[in-house]
């Protein structure tokens, strides 16, 4: 096991004969150290039985029910460790337009599109097929997304899946719909159709001449708000800027618990352990603790908690690396993660210096954790796959690798109070979740405004449920979550052609109309716009509501979009909402409050 023999020692033969014997004997043993620091009086009985404890912890004994499976050729049942490929095994997920061949997409993982089957969504699916994305279609109605989707041209490497849930019932939103997710698309919203007596959706459809709408369906607050609600409750770990929560006092991360891993698996006497203190987290609540003492007595000299494996493996290739937060007390450490479920696997190390008091948040970019095989560097391994961590340890040590020595290490008491691990992404990530919303949204109650001359969805808010109301309360779960975002307020959608010049605003002012067909290629280019990351913006054209615009229009006007350029302006926290009476406009909010995140947890 990585850095469990990182000083040679030499276990006497009364020693190596307990061993053999299986620990029978319990009575202490005695090392005699080579070499190292060691003095004849620094020599200590060795704990044997610790040692067992330790191997046992790590190495479960297998149960009566697998021995016999072993002796009478049956098969074990199946593992949850299966990976990724549980979800579509089981059916959850349905593989509707395989891979196409040639080399895989460079963007990595799985984009989620909702609203796949709505005019807006389904062209967002073929814009990310065309570009060799491997994309997942949330529908509700599989048959549907069938008979639309089927046929889309996908580039290399593109591929379409299907998963039926409906975001209303946070229940059909199943943990394997989302293995791989790395970014979101949600285009999914409230059904709007003309009155009874004008049937013909088709026509309203278009966004060019007005009919008289209604809502058909689930309510505003069930789609709009509460939809997000529980769509962030399941995918906000894989995606969130700092999520996937590696490790919490309240049980919520993927380790459970800890086991010691001293240098009593050497000969060594150090002792450690990890517990949950009530009050030794930075907010008065419970933090785990790991603490212990350290001596060299025995050529040992490191002490270090381990956790079992996680099973799954924790795939965090969604971020940069992880995110510890430590009260620190001056001292080194190590970080080792193991992608190998063996005992006595390579360990990818990364050392941290912690402060002398205070809280502090330690990031571990996973790019700089070397592979180390019992405290010696392994220069012809690979790099650290972060898709598949299967255990995580912290070390206190003398030793670092190669013969160094951590310059901060003294004998005696050390703790290191962890109020989380977690992974976190780069300042520099795009948009990981893309969210259509509409223009007008905080237009209603907005003092000042002339309602009579805002567009229908504004001045029938209250007649549709309160639809704007319910989409800007989905915008506020969001930008509260967490989730690097872009939220997308378009103006009045219609079937025309692309290619409309566009106009980007802040504010919440634009008015007019812009082609589905534009919506969906911005949405596809934000997931790769670094600058557009935690913006709210409008997006609209030049072109007159009256005036059509055609395939010919689209082609005379064809020019290269510069996105970049386009979304180089926009500015965070810039909602146009109205905060205490007074209409922000193009002005910042206030830094959020936690309060808005706290409803979204309830929520699910």
């Amino acid at each position: 096991m990585q850095s469990a023999l990182s000083a040679p020692s030499r276990v006497s033969g009364l020693g190596r004969r307990a061993v053999a014997a299986g620990g029978r004997s319990r009575r202490a043993l005695t090392v005699r150290a080579a070499g190292g620091d060691g003095k004849p009086g620094e020599r200590q009985p060795w704990e044997f039985g610790r040692f067992l404890n330790t191997v046992l912890y790590f190495n479960r004994p297998p149960t009566p029910g697998e021995v016999l499976r072993k002796l009478f050729g049956g098969t074990a049942a199946p593992s949850a460790s299966a990976g990724s490929t549980t979800g579509a095994m089981s059916g959850v997920v349905q593989t509707l337009i395989p891979p196409s061949g040639g080399a895989p997409p460079s963007e990595p993982g799985v984009v989620l599109v909702t609203g796949a089957t709505g005019g807006t969504g389904r062209r967002v699916v073929a814009r990310l097929l065309a570009r060799g994305r491997r994309v997942r279609a949330l529908v509700r109605d599989v048959q549907k997304a069938r008979q639309l989707l089927a046929g889309l041209p996908a580039g290399t490497g593109g591929s379409l899946e299907l998963v039926a849930a409906d975001v209303t019932q946070r229940q059909t939103l199943l943990p394997e719909m989302f293995e791989g997710v790395r970014q979101v698309v949600t285009c999914s919203a409230v059904t709007v159709a003309p009155k009874e007596g004008d049937a013909d959706r088709s026509k309203y459809f278009q966004g060019i001449k007005f009919y008289d709408p209604q809502i058909v369906g689930d309510t505003p607050e069930s789609v709009e708000w509460r939809g997000i609600q529980h769509l962030l409750g399941a995918l906000r770990d894989r995606v969130g800027a700092s999520g996937s929560t590696v490790y919490a006092p309240d049980g919520s991360g993927a380790i459970e618990g800890w086991g010691s891993l001293d240098d009593v698996v050497m000969g060594g006497v150090s002792q450690s352990n990890f517990s949950i203190i009530q009050g030794a987290g930075e907010d008065g609540g419970p933090a785990g603790v790991f603490a212990g003492n350290v001596t060299t007595a025995n050529n040992g000299g490191f002490a270090s908690v381990r956790c079992r494996n996680i099973e799954p493996p924790l795939d965090l290739s969604a971020y940069e690396g992880l995110e510890l937060q430590v009260k620190g007390n001056g001292l080194r450490y190590k970080c080792i993660i193991r992608t190998d479920p063996g005992w006595d696997a390579v360990g990818y190390t990364l050392a941290f210096d912690t402060q002398d008091s205070g809280w502090q948040t330690v990031r571990l970019p996973f790019k700089d954790f070397k592979p180390v095989f019992r405290a010696r560097t392994m220069p012809g391994m690979p790099a650290l796959n972060p898709a598949n961590i299967c255990s995580v340890q912290l070390m206190f040590s003398k030793f670092e690798q190669d013969s160094a020595l951590n310059p901060t290490f003294r004998e005696g008491p050390f703790s290191l109070p962890l109020q989380r691990i977690s992974g976190y992404a780069s300042a520099a990530t795009p948009p990981r979740w893309v969210h259509v919303s509409s223009s007008g949204v905080t237009r209603p109650g907005r003092p000042g405004i002339d309602i009579e001359k805002e567009p229908p969805a504004v001045r029938m808010n209250e007649m549709l449920g309160g639809i704007l109301d319910y989409k800007l309360k989905a915008e506020d779960e969001l930008r509260a979550s967490g989730v690097p975002f872009a939220i997308v307020r378009p103006t009045a959608l219609t079937e025309e052609a692309g290619g409309m010049p566009v106009v980007v605003e802040q504010g919440d002012t634009l008015k007019g109309k812009i082609s589905r067909e534009d919506v969906a290629e911005l949405c596809v280019a934000l997931l790769e716009q670094p600058a557009a990351r935690d913006t709210t913006f409008e997006v609209g054209s030049t072109v007159p509501f009256s005036q059509p615009w055609s395939e010919a229009d689209a082609a005379a006007a064809r020019t290269q979009r510069n996105w970049g350029q386009l979304l180089g302006g926009l500015r965070q926290r810039v909602t146009g909402k109205t905060i205490d009476g007074k209409y922000l406009g193009t002005e910042p909010e206030p830094e959020a409050q936690p309060a808005a995140k706290s409803e979204a947890s309830a929520a699910v």
